[in-house]
C-alpha cells in the first residue's frame, strides 16, 4: 500500500524469515557462529535460546543457508508440543518419507526407523540436523528424554545427527535440571536485543534491501525507538510498518521520533487488558 510512495521495491519489514533481510548484530553474529561450529563439527546437541522476536527464526534459516549440502536433511519442528511418540513418529515420516499410518505412531516401531534412515543417511557422507523450534513448548520431561535419546544414534563412532534446540530463555533452566542434558549440548547460545546502533542499523539494512534511496527514519528517532522496543527486532518491524502507513497516510517525507511516539500509543491504546 505505501510502498510505491516511499519509493520501495516491497515492504521491509514483513516478519518472514527472508535471508536477505538478515541484520549481523553482535549476538547473532557469535550465535550463528557457534551454531555453526557444533553442526560441521558434528556434535550431538547444540542450544539457542532468545527473548521471543529476538530473531530465533531467522537465525536458523541463515544457518541453514551457511551450511554445506552434506549436512542434510534440515528437519525443523516448528510446533513440538505433541507427546512423545507422536513427535518420534513425525520425525521418522520426516527422515524416511513413509507416512506414519493412523495408530501407528509407535515409539519403538519410530526409533527403528530412524535409525534405518539415519544409517542410511550417513552412509552417503551425510550428517543430518534437526532443529525443534519453540523447544520450551516441549510436551514434558517424555518428550525431551525421547529427544535426548536420539543423540545416541552414532555412525563410525560420531553422532549421525545434530539435535538443536530452540527456544524462549524459560528453557535455560528446564535444561540445567536435567544433567543428562547438560552434558550433551557442546554450545549454547543466547541471542540478546539490539543495542541502539544495532537497532539503527537494522532499521537502515532493511530498508535499504527494500529499496530506499534515501533515509526514511531520521536520526533522532533511534533512542525513541529503542526505548519502545527495547531492541526486540518483531517490535521493531511491527512499529515501523506501521509508521511507514502512517506516514504515508498525512504524506510526510520522512518519520521522527514524534510519529513513532504516537503510533505507539495506539499501538497500546487497542491491546486487550
Amino acid at each position: 500500500m505505501y510502498e510505491s510512495y516511499w519509493q520501495l521495491t516491497q515492504k521491509p519489514f514483513d516478519n518472514a524469515a527472508d535471508p536477505r533481510f538478515y541484520y549481523p548484530g553482535e549476538s547473532h553474529q557469535a550465535a550463528l557462529l557457534k551454531l555453526r561450529y557444533a553442526i560441521e563439527n558434528r556434535r550431538g546437541g547444540a542450544l539457542l535460546c532468545g527473548p521471543s522476536g529476538s530473531g530465533k527464526t531467522m537465525l536458523t534459516t541463515m544457518l541453514r543457508g551457511a551450511l554445506d549440502e552434506c549436512f542434510a536433511p534440515f528437519v525443523h519442528v516448528v510446533f513440538p508440543q505433541m507427546p512423545a511418540n507422536e513427535l518420534l513418529a513425525f520425525l521418522a515420516d520426516e527422515f524416511d518419507g513413509e507416512p506414519t499410518g493412523e495408530g501407528k505412531a509407535d515409539v519403538v516401531r519410530s526409533v527403528r526407523r530412524l535409525e534405518r534412515a539415519l544409517n542410511a543417511n550417513a552412509k552417503k557422507g551425510r550428517h543430518a540436523v534437526v532443529a525443534i523450534d519453540e523447544a520450551h513448548l516441549l510436551d514434558g520431561p517424555e518428550s525431551f528424554e525421547a529427544l535426548r535419546l536420539l543423540m545416541n544414534f552414532e555412525y563410525n563412532g560420531s553422532p549421525a545427527l545434530t539435535l538443536l534446540l530452540i527456544g524462549h530463555p524459560s528453557l535455560l533452566p528446564t535444561i540445567n535440571r536435567m544433567p543428562q542434558w547438560e552434558e550433551r549440548l557442546s554450545v549454547k547460545c543466547l541471542l540478546r536485543p539490539f543495542n541502539e546502533p544495532e537497532t539503527a542499523g537494522y532499521i537502515n539494512h532493511r530498508l535499504r534491501v527494500a529499496g530506499a534511496g534515501r533515509p526514511l527514519v531520521e536520526p533522532d528517532a533511534v533512542p525513541t525507538l529503542q526505548e519502545l522496543t527495547h531492541g526486540i527486532a518483531r517490535r521493531i518491524n511491527r512499529l515501523c510498518d506501521l509508521a511507514l502507513l502512517v506516514g504515508y497516510a498525512e504524506e510526510q517525507p520522512s518519520l521522527g521520533a514524534e510519529h513513532f511516539e504516537t503510533v505507539s500509543r495506539e499501538l497500546v491504546a487497542v491491546s486487550p487488558d
